[in-house]
């Protein structure tokens, strides 16, 4: 399955660069900008080489992911448009002497601005349509047989839709049946017998790998009447959905847990994401931190910052980065419990901070200095890591990536105490989900949850 869907992405890629193609060619000759293009070819093939680094690495972080194949083919074309802009838009703000090229014919910007999508949509589906069926003639006739009757053989009948499935092999009585029982035409034992008198172009064996006397039995036969064979690994049922192959040396291995974030684009895109979001909070948020560290100094006795250890990344310290809402020096509690309801040690300015959460406003400075992030798995003290790594099997999941100010669990009420069984798990639940899909819409959705949502603060004290 996963090299059925690393070819179906190729093609994807290979249709959008054909798309630029013809898109920007047909805008030179609507605008008339061929002067443009030899004075300034350098802006063209910079937008063009953008273009097609985006789309090939969109395309290449679908692979191993299950809806990969359902990706909509006009989606992924906005969104390599709008990432488009945005990233001519940065480099054009570092050289303002490329910016004003732009910007000086109105037809040039229209052109980019508005042809691409307006003029590249259409055109996509037209290159899509006329490879698709260059494709299906190619294959058309090619004739498929499947070894397997379950679950895995019903998911590589979807995966060839394209070939013609002659039937399918039993290679046990007691398989459970997933196909249908109409295109069985035998079992395994009898394989040598249908091929003697059928046409087969290729033999796909999807049974497990213990039975390796059968599959071996299979690929005997095959070689003997020259058929190609391709083996589908069940790595479905072993390691779920979330996985990916990859190249370990000389050997192919399976990366368990392969998440959207370990996408290299993914992940840039949340970096850059976290740098500009800070930035502006932080501009933004300047004359608020003065008047509440003035608060703060007359409330009570002690510092401004309370910047305890909390447990980042990879399970490392760090330390994060708070305005104090608590009293100095408590030998009650000693610094080793989480705050409680009507805690003593909260102070009364530090109660209406807590409630809001204007005390962790400050972290916007560890997410500049690469430690956080602005969405993510909110970072715990480590004798409370601890505790709820032993209460939940899949707690330190959470730990593959940097810790967030705000978080998907925090948002649907899911923060404060972590007493009782059902809180523990519902946090992790939360966070486990939020790792497994992520997507840049969902941390701006947070974000906004985090501002405006009733959840948010309900439970804050």
């Amino acid at each position: 399955m996963i090299r059925a869907r690393q070819k179906s992405s190729s093609s994807s890629w290979e249709k959008d660069v054909l798309t630029a193609v013809l898109t920007i060619t047909i805008l030179f000759s609507i605008a008339d900008i061929v002067a443009f293009v030899e004075t300034h070819w350098l802006v063209i093939i910079n937008i063009f080489l953008l273009w097609i680094l985006i789309g090939y690495t969109r395309t290449k972080s679908t692979i191993g992911m299950p809806d990969s194949r359902h990706i909509p083919r006009l989606t992924n074309f906005i969104k390599t448009y709008l990432v488009l802009l945005c990233l001519t838009s940065m480099l054009y703000y570092l050289n303002p002497e490329l910016l004003n090229i732009i910007f000086t014919d109105k037809k040039v910007f229209a052109a980019f601005a508005l042809g691409f999508p307006i003029l590249g949509i259409p055109l996509n589906f037209m290159v899509g349509g006329v490879m698709d069926q260059i494709k299906s003639n190619t294959v058309q006739g090619r004739h498929t047989l499947i070894a397997g009757v379950g679950s895995l053989a019903k998911h590589v009948e979807e995966e060839v839709c394209d070939h013609k499935v002659k039937g399918f092999l039993t290679f046990k009585k007691e398989e459970e049946c997933l196909v249908n029982q109409d295109k069985i035409v035998g079992g395994v034992d009898g394989i040598q017998e249908y091929l003697e008198h059928n046409m087969v172009d290729e033999i796909v064996i999807a049974i497990p790998v213990k039975h390796s006397k059968k599959i071996r039995n299979i690929l005997s036969v095959a070689d003997h009447y020259g058929v190609r064979v391709k083996y589908v690994p069940d790595y479905q049922s072993v390691f779920g959905e979330h996985f990916r192959t990859k190249r370990y040396g000389n050997l192919e291995a399976v990366h368990v847990r392969q998440l959207p974030l370990d996408n290299t684009y993914a992940s840039f895109l949340k970096s850059a994401f976290d740098i500009l979001f800070s930035t502006l909070a932080l501009l933004a948020l300047l004359p608020l931190f003065l008047i509440l560290a003035v608060l703060i100094k007359l409330d009570s006795p002690g510092p401004i910052f309370y910047c305890p250890i909390r447990i980042g990344k990879g399970g490392k310290p760090l330390r994060v980065y708070k305005f104090r809402t608590m009293a100095v020096c408590d030998d009650v509690f000693g610094g080793i419990m989480s705050t409680q309801k009507n805690d003593p040690r909260i102070t009364s300015l530090g109660h209406f901070m807590r409630k809001y959460s204007l005390d962790e406003l400050p972290q916007f400075l560890n997410v500049l200095s690469g430690e956080m992030s602005v969405v993510g798995p909110r970072p715990h003290r480590s004798f409370l890591n601890r505790q709820l790594q032993e209460s939940e099997d899949k707690y330190m999941i959470r730990h593959y990536y940097k810790p967030g100010i705000t978080g998907w669990a925090q948002v649907n009420g899911w923060r404060g105490p972590t007493d009782t069984k059902e809180q523990k798990s519902q946090r992790t639940l939360h966070d486990i989900w939020y790792m497994e899909n992520w997507s840049f819409v969902l941390d701006l959705r947070i974000v906004y949850m985090t501002i405006f949502g009733r959840n948010t603060h309900k439970t804050a004290f």
